[in-house]
Formats: C-alpha cells, sequence, structure tokens
C-alpha cells in the first residue's frame, strides 16, 4: 500500500514538473516584423482572417446597437395615444 502511494506520488511530481519545462517557440521576431512592415493594411487588420472577421463583426454590432438605440429613442419620444 505504502509502495503503491509513494509510485503514485512520484508520477504526479514528475508530470508537474515537466508541465513547467514545456517551452515554446519565441515568435515576438516574426510578429514585429508583421506588424512593422509598410503594405498599406491598418495595424488592426494584419493578424489575417480571424482579426478582419473580429473587425467586421464589432462594427456589425455597433450599428447594430446604435441603430436600436435611435429606434428606442424614437419610440420613447413619440408615445402612442391612448383612445
Amino acid at each position: 500500500m505504502l509502495r503503491s502511494l509513494l509510485a503514485l506520488r512520484q508520477i504526479t511530481q514528475r508530470t508537474r514538473s515537466t508541465a513547467s519545462r514545456r517551452h515554446f517557440e519565441n515568435k515576438v521576431a516574426e510578429k514585429q516584423k508583421l506588424f512593422q512592415e509598410d503594405n498599406g493594411i491598418p495595424a488592426h487588420l494584419k493578424g489575417g482572417l480571424a482579426d478582419a472577421l473580429l473587425y467586421r463583426a464589432t462594427m456589425v454590432l455597433r450599428v447594430g446597437g446604435t441603430a436600436y438605440a435611435i429606434y428606442q429613442l424614437a419610440m420613447a419620444s413619440f408615445p402612442k395615444k391612448q383612445d
């Protein structure tokens, strides 16, 4: 029983210690070159398709929200007549 607990402890320590040793490739230099490139594309769209989709979704929500706010303001300004 004690031996199995010690073995389990060693396994959990091993997995915890290897998780902190993972090394990721540093891509900062590549991203700096991409964003500093003078190609006429705005910085907020240089990230690719995902950035373009997020930008368009944000603009659609912004325009839709503005239109809805104006509509609600107009409805509040002109209340329905009660007979």
